[in-house]
């Protein structure tokens, strides 16, 4: 087990009076199953759901589970498994986009997600957007605001777009740059959530007994801060090894550690932040 998990703490119900609120969640790419549902929501407040298979599977186990994880109690990080470089270069990027957009929409339809819900878009690329990538997104943000401006006119609902991608920064030319700030200058107002695990600003893989600050992520005007992925990058994450399994996973606390329980960790100003109950 974890060192940490006898001191974990749902930081919703830590926060000292006047800080900033916030909430833990975690996401997986394999479904936890149905009884294990309640067991996590003691300790956290959302999880990750994907719309179509998740990276390096071949099929989406959260496929029709929005029930379950909706009467558990926890809240949703909607999420749509996106394109790599190699799937863009030399395509037509854009229309790429237009159709993942579109079976996204149809997905989240099909799962009962409301209307005004986040889909967050799996960016998995670090660094400043090549042109194929902007144009995918790009494409993705504009399919996404006709479903919203238009939806009377059409089939599916209304949804916003979000983007799962990296708070940390990387050398860009003369300065560094993360995605998560390249993104946010081309695309304004999309919803960010990101993935920043380095340690610091990261406390590594535990649930700590007071809130993390969401300024220190690397990317303040974030809605969710991933600050442990499993199993552990070494690179950044040295200082903080010793909260992670000695396989390098990330166990959710108070489990024991199994393929069911092995999760990344995740903060937000949300205990819903796809707005998807």
């Amino acid at each position: 087990m974890l060192s940490c998990l006898a001191t974990t703490v749902l930081l919703s119900l830590s926060t000292p009076a006047g800080a900033q609120r916030t909430y833990t969640g975690f996401d997986k790419n394999a479904y936890p199953g149905d009884d294990l549902l309640p067991a996590l929501h003691r300790t956290f407040a959302f999880t990750g759901y994907w719309l179509n298979n998740p990276p390096g599977m071949t099929s989406n186990p959260w496929a029709g589970k929005r029930s379950a994880v909706r009467a558990s109690g926890l809240g949703f990080l909607i999420l749509f498994n996106g394109r790599l470089d190699a799937q863009l270069k030399d395509q037509n990027a854009a229309e790429l986009g237009r159709q993942d957009a579109s079976t996204a929409i149809a997905a989240a339809k099909a799962e009962g997600f409301p209307s005004g819900a986040i889909i967050f878009l799996d960016q998995e690329e670090g660094g400043t957007l090549l042109p194929e990538q902007a144009a995918y997104i790009g494409a993705w943000l504009s399919e996404v605001s006709h479903s919203t401006v238009s939806h009377a006119a059409v089939e599916h609902s209304s949804f916003k777009l979000g983007v799962y991608c990296s708070g940390i920064p990387v050398p860009s030319g003369p300065k560094t740059m993360s995605t998560a700030q390249d993104i946010a200058s081309r695309f304004p107002g999309t919803a960010l959530w990101i993935w920043n695990d380095q340690c610091p600003p990261s406390p590594g893989c535990l649930v700590p007994g007071k809130p993390l600050d969401m300024n220190q992520s690397g990317f303040p005007p974030a809605l969710v801060w991933q600050y442990a992925r499993s199993p552990r990058e070494p690179e950044g994450t040295a200082a903080c090894k010793q909260t992670y399994a000695a396989d390098n996973g990330c166990y959710a606390p108070g489990l024991p550690n199994a393929p069911q329980t092995f999760i990344d960790l995740d903060q937000s100003r949300s205990p819903d932040p796809s707005r998807g109950r």
